[in-house]
């Protein structure tokens, strides 16, 4: 799938620091900087979070030729196409102890412009995302009659403009909802919003207490897992980014919000869009921070069965946590075909994490696990099969930092494959 996500662009910059005093002047903290984070926001980061899932994915934004627009061109991790527009908006988080302190806006002014060659993209995707930060780019009337031609998610903003009319799922969160619709009423809202944007299925998201999505008939209820938030900052277009793939992947709209909800939910846990530039989860930072040992174990894990668990056991065993690094759906096509996977991405991270013997669950959208690898730096890589340590693809990445690789028993007559087999 072609996924083009286009809207506005955002520099985001955390500045961390500590704080043990107030200011001499005023009753405000001072903030000891010790760190700036510089990321993508808006419908880069939009676009970021589908490329870190192994989409084909593109952006079309606008960024300013001036000092914050050449940086966010470099943080954007996948291809562009950019129109020219004056400043874009940074968005600054002075922050202590994971807690922001205040925040300051700049930027923002002019009137993106809009290409023909943009418009030409648009028209080429499967799948658009239309990520709107109230900025302008998504009032552009020619931008608006290409969106009517294309699937379309559309994550609105306040400030923004209406969805286009036929939309195949709309986003908004409930304050949004409200502020469209004029009832804070979640089915109410829904309903409305249904009718006067005249889309397929509206969602309306309510952070820890799930989302309803409404395509007429009967309201569907989505729960959300019950997650500690310290940061909410990214949710929503986690949830954006994932409700489109799953609907571009044809997915019905209500199992693309149930997937979608469990997406943001795991975004929170494991630190929200601080965690994305984080150098390893959270768990294995903490079990790292006693020296505790590390490891990590890779693998489709489509239809899980006793073969699976005896080995994610054993690798348990080797260590003080387990990490296992999880093909994505579209990872898992390209290695294993287009019947595959079975069970959808969101579902085996569930199934895995409920495993006594999991710790974290962490997916990755290349053919191979190399890259993650990396960012977390196991103690222990452990594989089940026919192999000896030397012969496993990723022994020699993992001897860079100086951990070593293990096979544990390999349990025969026991494999995915062979299940599937028998079913036919």
């Amino acid at each position: 799938m072609k996924l083009v996500v286009v809207g506005d662009s955002l520099l985001d910059v955390d500045v961390e620091g500590t704080v043990e005093r107030l200011c001499p002047d005023a009753p405000a903290p001072v903030l000891d900087v010790a760190a700036e984070h510089a990321r993508p926001g808006g419908a880069a980061l939009a676009a970021t979070m589908a490329a870190r899932d192994g989409l084909d994915v593109t952006l079309v934004s606008a960024l300013s030729c001036d000092e914050a627009g050449e940086r966010l061109r470099s943080l954007v991790e996948v291809p562009g196409l950019y129109g020219r527009t004056e400043s874009i908006p940074v968005k600054t988080r002075l922050r202590c102890g994971g807690t922001s302190l205040a925040r300051m806006d700049r930027g923002g002014a002019g009137v993106p412009e809009i290409t023909d060659d943009m418009l030409d993209l648009v028209l080429s995707a499967d799948f658009v995302l239309a990520s709107d930060y109230g900025r302008g780019f998504l009032r552009d009337e020619r931008l608006r009659s290409a969106l009517t031609r294309v699937p379309v998610v559309w994550d609105p903003h306040p400030r923004g403009p209406a969805p286009v009319p036929g939309v195949r799922l709309a986003t908004p969160n409930l304050s949004e909802a409200t502020t469209f619709s004029g009832t804070a009423d979640p089915e109410g809202a829904a309903r409305e919003l249904l009718s006067r944007w005249r889309a397929r299925a509206v969602v309306v998201t309510m952070g820890g207490a799930g989302a309803l999505i409404f395509s007429g008939g009967t309201p569907v209820a989505v729960p959300a897992p019950m997650v500690p938030v310290a940061d909410p900052c990214g949710a929503g277009d986690r949830f954006a980014v994932t409700a489109a793939a799953r609907l571009g992947s044809g997915a019905a709209p209500d199992e693309a919000v149930a997937a979608a909800v469990a997406s943001a939910a795991g975004f929170l846990a494991s630190g929200g869009v601080s965690g994305m530039s984080a150098p390893r989860p959270s768990t294995v930072e903490s079990v790292r921070s006693r020296g505790g040992t590390v490891v990590a174990t890779g693998g489709c894990f489509d239809v899980l069965h006793s073969g699976h668990v005896r080995m994610l056991a054993a690798a348990r065993a080797l260590g003080d946590c387990l990490v296992v690094c999880l093909n994505s759906d579209l990872s898992v096509r390209r290695l294993k075909g287009e019947s595959r996977p079975v069970n959808r991405e969101a579902d085996r991270v569930e199934v895995l994490r409920a495993l006594e013997s999991v710790d974290d669950v962490v997916v990755f959208g290349e053919d191979t696990p190399e890259r993650v690898l990396g960012r977390l730096r196991p103690d222990v890589w452990v594989k089940g099969g026919d192999y000896t340590a030397d012969q496993l693809p990723e022994a020699a990445v993992v001897r860079r930092w100086g951990g070593r690789s293990v096979v544990v028993p390999y349990h025969r007559g026991r494999s995915t494959t062979e299940i599937l087999t028998r079913r036919t």
